[in-house]
């Protein structure tokens, strides 16, 4: 196995792999928590708008991804929050309004746009050197900020009714901890792309949660289980010669399905 980490741009992957595992294990705690994959979701699609815009101004899709996720993340806290609209029509709209400007940007922009595909369903094995710069930097910026307001996301993620009676600004926290997901879903599209970012933020989660409720356990469970696993698919996607992100997912998807009915069986035959 360790044979194909002498090639440059799988020894990219791996790190990229490390930060995506992060990223997946400090947010998806709380997505998984507060119940909001689906935002997750409109937030992920709503970004392939930003990189559209990249496409569009020549510039790397991964930059302009990031303010549009936030704005994106952000228009969905303020729509369910201060307007009269449900969380489910403020996802759909913000969902189906993201891809759609990202395909009228890529429409618009000057030629083909060869690397497209690897945005919407991953491509792991083609993270150039500046991207893992920024996944870096936004996973820097992840850690210190759920480090700086840990208690308060805790807080809104288990009770936000109780923690606005306790004085915590329990709707700021909100819109950061979307922006937080958004940052997340920019660290995660290079991994696994547009269409598959809700799984990884959400199955290391899942399958930690079978082992603790401690919430900082459940970051690091999640962590150290989006690592093990991804370089699992990673390297069953090389040895299979499969598409990366769509293996990882799947390894993910029965790592999950055969944790949980190990768990049951356990269960079931201690009740006996």
């Amino acid at each position: 196995m360790f044979e194909i980490l002498q090639y440059g741009f799988m020894q990219n992957a791996f790190l990229a792999a490390i930060m995506v595992s992060v990223a997946c294990g400090i947010v998806g705690t709380y997505v998984v928590i507060k119940k909001i994959v689906f935002i997750s979701g409109g937030i992920s699609h709503a970004a392939f708008g930003g990189i559209g815009l990249g496409y569009l101004l020549g510039i790397n899709p991964i930059i302009t991804a990031i303010p549009f996720s936030i704005l994106s993340a952000l228009s969905i806290g303020f729509l369910s929050k201060k307007v009269e609209v449900s969380e489910d029509t403020a996802i759909g709209i913000l969902w189906s309004v993201g891809m759609a400007l990202g395909i009228i940007f890529v429409n618009l922009s000057p030629g083909y746009a060869p690397d497209l595909f690897s945005y919407l369903f991953g491509s792991i094995l083609t993270v150039p050197t500046s991207d893992l710069i920024i996944m870096l930097v936004l996973d820097i910026i992840i850690l210190v900020t759920v480090l700086l307001f840990r208690r308060e996301f805790t807080a809104i993620s288990f009770d936000e009714e109780f923690s606005k009676v306790v004085g915590i600004p329990s709707e700021i926290m909100y819109l950061l901890l979307l922006c937080l997901v958004a940052l997340s879903v920019v660290v995660l599209i290079k991994a696994v792309g547009v269409i598959l970012i809700i799984a990884l933020l959400t199955i290391p989660a899942a399958i930690s949660k079978n082992f603790t409720h401690n919430i900082n356990r459940l970051m690091v469970y999640s962590t150290f289980t989006g690592i093990i696993l991804t370089f699992i698919g990673l390297w069953l996607s090389y040895l299979l010669n499969l598409a990366s992100g769509a293996t990882i997912v799947l390894v993910l998807g029965f790592t999950f399905i055969l944790v949980s009915l190990t768990k049951k069986l356990g269960e079931n035959h201690l009740n006996l």
